[in-house]
């Protein structure tokens, strides 16, 4: 298996987005994109089992770790960063999108991306009245908070609004050794938020809403977490033919990468050898 260091892609913008390549190079290409948070290092345990069949590329979202940003955010430049990648690789990839990354995915398939299969894991959709739904302002309001400097309030902010956590139980967390470490990506939270745009409104997603992607679509959910997250896997499950829902028993939303890695090796490989 071979490990490559770091190196950097520049994005259409002229940002420098970090990555990292693992894998023997004869297998698919696959791309992992990481959702609120997640930096490379983050993937690193799927990306090393994933890499057993497959060329992995892992990266830093813009404004997250060694990868560099730009003055103003819009979605259509992070879709940039991953076709500088995709073009790094070879011009084409298979991509794995988690939580809001997956919808990222879905927005760069959508917009032209060139990407031969798409797997996603439990896009936090909010689209029934399993829980109430994000705050309209919510976007406007979290990039208050980070221009002002206050990451650890736009942290507790998005785990009360966003996930829906008690505020009792974030204020707890403010202690714990992992909240240093979520307060250095929480500048991004609010693109996280433009990638989600209105899916987290209580609302159906539009029956046409990702009517573009005709790639292969694995759509991944736990029946054991958040119950909106299941409901969201279905419902996207059922906008097309090509998009297919695989249920994994007794899992959350923090999936264990041996338990997520056969199923998207599966699907990887099976996309090479047809």
């Amino acid at each position: 298996m071979e490990w490559l260091l770091m190196d950097k892609v520049f994005s259409a913008d002229g940002t420098a987005i970090a990555y990292e390549q693992q894998g023997s190079g004869s297998g698919p290409v696959v791309v992992l994109v990481g959702g609120a948070f997640m930096t490379r290092g983050d993937s690193a345990e799927l990306a090393a089992l994933l890499a057993e069949h497959c060329t992995v590329i892992t990266y830093d979202r813009r404004g997250r770790g060694d990868s560099g940003d730009s003055p103003e955010y819009d979605v259509q430049r992070e879709v940039e960063d991953l076709d500088a990648l995709i073009e790094r690789v070879g011009g084409e990839a298979m991509v794995f999108g988690m939580s809001s990354g997956a919808v990222l995915a879905l927005e760069a398939v959508a917009r032209g991306s060139a990407v031969s299969r798409l797997a996603v894991y439990e896009p936090p959709f909010i689209t029934d009245g399993s829980r109430p739904p994000l705050p309209v302002d919510y976007v406007d309001h979290l990039t208050e908070l980070v221009g002002q400097g206050a990451y650890g309030d736009a942290v507790a902010y998005f785990m009360t609004a966003a996930v829906g956590m008690p505020a009792e139980a974030v204020a707890g967390m403010r202690q714990a050794p992992f909240w240093s470490g979520m307060e250095a990506t929480a500048r991004t939270l609010p693109y996280d938020g433009q990638v989600m745009g209105d899916t987290m409104s209580g609302r159906p997603l539009p029956a046409d809403r990702w009517k573009s992607v005709t790639v292969p679509v694995l759509v991944g959910s736990g029946d054991a977490g958040a119950p909106q997250m299941l409901s969201g896997a279905r419902e996207l499950a059922a906008l097309a033919d090509n998009f297919n829902l695989h249920v994994f028993p007794g899992r959350e939303h923090n999936i264990a990468p041996e338990a997520l890695a056969p199923v998207l090796t599966g699907f990887f490989t099976a996309g090479e050898q047809a």
